[in-house]
């Protein structure tokens, strides 16, 4: 199978090359050219699900043959499909890795594919990332210590919860982590503008683990695919998600789990006060906006990348509508939402799942009985400041998240400017 560039001007390309180019040379995001259809039941674990669902994608890759090793690794613990207070009612815990958000699967996957892909006596390669929170984490954590690899993340300074700047800054020896002076959206600029520059790649080799690469989107389809053959598997019929998003990443691996005849049904996006989507699938031209600063800040994003793949997959506008909805939810909504979610839903949720529960209680508030599933991004303890005093008391956190709560940290303050972070790149990684 080939992959193409949502924008056309780059020659079909294989997956390997792909994974290790993260941006397509136009600038566009890599997509497979077909999307194929399987017929599949739920392996016994979600790696083997996970190895069932990649196969196609990598029938001619030099992993192939190491594939289930691969997913082995990523999927080395659970996305439990969790029944909440109602009927119907699930969550998808995607927070069990060790970084506590659901970024973790995929970023192992990543560093362990482009590990393997690695040319022996080939130069280091240089992830940058931007992050809005918890993606800089999942790729620090993959790839610390790993030999050939140095990771710069770029994150907006002040706009992530403490804990997610520890998880950021914590890292050291091959990771390196900037406080940009910006919003997320400067950070995703600076990244795609320095994998954009065939100049630095010359001298820097460079990759990237946001979103935007083909090894993010791809492994994320796994969690979807395991849950909605399990329960339709129970139940007979397919599983709805309501996915809260910034950057569409999540949603749209959803979205190709749905298309590759998986039993997922309708797909309702989540979103916070920054709406360009939830006013887009309301019949208003797209119009990528200035960020806000919300509750849910991981999903602080005002013109979401993955939007391009989304269009791509469409003949058109009206068609993409047609696909998904996405809904607008306030702070102070989420606010009310985790305070009641513990009586009302059973669980307590970080800001971002609890887009997703508000979106919820508003479908069961119209009537709507069919099964629905949040998909819970992150562990509530990585919002401590936000969480507790809402539900009234302590959230302790996973193991991995408290080991990495007490490391040191180290960070280095940078413009929003281009110049700036192509010295920095330049530098290396001491």
């Amino acid at each position: 199978m080939n992959f193409l560039s949502t924008r056309g001007a780059t020659p079909p390309t294989g997956i390997d090359d792909a994974l290790v180019a993260g941006l397509a040379p136009d600038g566009g995001l890599y997509v497979p050219k077909s999307i194929p259809r399987i017929a599949i039941e739920a392996g016994a674990t979600l790696a083997d699900t996970a190895t069932r669902v990649l196969a196609p994608y990598f029938a001619q890759s030099s992993l192939l043959e190491t594939l289930g090793g691969l997913c082995a690794h990523a999927y080395s613990f659970d996305a439990p499909l969790r029944a909440m207070t109602g009927d119907g009612d699930h969550l998808l815990e995607l927070f069990h890795g060790p970084t506590a958000a659901f970024k973790d699967y995929a970023a192992r996957f990543l560093a362990e594919s482009l590990s393997r892909l690695r040319a022996d006596g080939a130069a280091p390669t240089t992830i940058v990332v931007a992050t809005s929170g918890d993606t800089g984490a999942a790729v620090a954590s993959a790839f610390h210590r790993r030999a050939g690899f140095n990771v710069v993340i770029l994150y907006p300074e002040g706009r992530v919860s403490p804990r997610q700047a520890q998880g950021l800054e914590c890292w050291s020896d091959n990771v390196r982590t900037f406080r940009v002076q910006g919003t997320f959206d400067d950070c995703q600029r600076l990244a795609k503008q320095a994998l954009s520059d065939e100049a630095l790649r010359r001298d820097v080799p460079l990759s990237s683990a946001n979103s935007i690469s083909l090894g993010r989107l791809l492994p994320q389809v796994a969690y979807y695919a395991h849950a909605a053959l399990q329960f339709h598997r129970a139940h007979g019929e397919p599983l709805n998600f309501i996915v809260p998003t910034g950057n569409l990443g999540n949603a749209c691996a959803a979205f190709v789990a749905r298309r590759m005849g998986l039993p997922v049904g309708e797909l309702v996006l989540a979103c916070n006060a920054n709406d360009a989507l939830p006013r887009f699938f309301a019949g208003e031209p797209y119009q990528p906006q200035a960020t806000k600063a919300t509750l849910a800040n991981a999903m602080d994003v005002g013109a979401p990348s993955n939007f391009e793949r989304l269009r791509h997959w469409h003949r058109d506008d009206d068609e993409l509508r047609a696909a998904m909805t996405a809904s607008r939810v306030d702070d102070a909504t989420i606010s009310d939402t985790v305070r009641r979610a513990p009586s009302r839903h059973g669980v307590v949720p970080c800001p971002h799942t609890a887009t997703g529960l508000h979106v919820l209680e508003g479908l069961r508030a119209h009537g709507d009985a069919r099964p629905w599933a949040v998909v819970a991004t992150a562990h509530p303890a990585k919002f401590d400041g936000i969480v507790e005093p809402l539900v009234g008391h302590t959230v302790t956190p996973p193991p991995a998240l408290a080991e990495t709560l007490a490391w040191p940290v180290s960070a280095q303050r940078l413009p929003v400017d281009y110049a700036a972070l192509r010295t920095r790149l330049r530098e290396g990684v001491a």
